[in-house]
């Protein structure tokens, strides 16, 4: 399997990841805060310049009060 980073998937993911913050009523320093993290690292990562993974994915949805599950139905990438 070749690298996600690029693909279609993963941008879905990333406009979702995006769409969920904003749903939330959330800004990236609020995000940030809770996350544990500068603002600059959630812009990094709903632009795709930082690599999401598994566990931040999570603590997102967490932040977002979204099961995994939800999550990646409505990104499109549910199994």
């Amino acid at each position: 399997m070749k690298k996600t980073k690029f693909s279609r998937k993963y941008k879905k993911l990333l406009v979702t990841l995006k769409a969920k913050r904003k749903a939330a009523g959330l800004t990236q320093t609020q995000v940030g805060a809770k996350f544990g993290a500068h603002a600059s690292f959630i812009s990094k990562v709903e632009s795709g310049e930082r690599r999401l993974d598994v566990i931040e994915l999570a603590e997102f949805c967490k932040i977002y009060k979204l099961s995994l599950a939800e999550f990646l139905a409505d990104a499109g990438l549910d199994v």
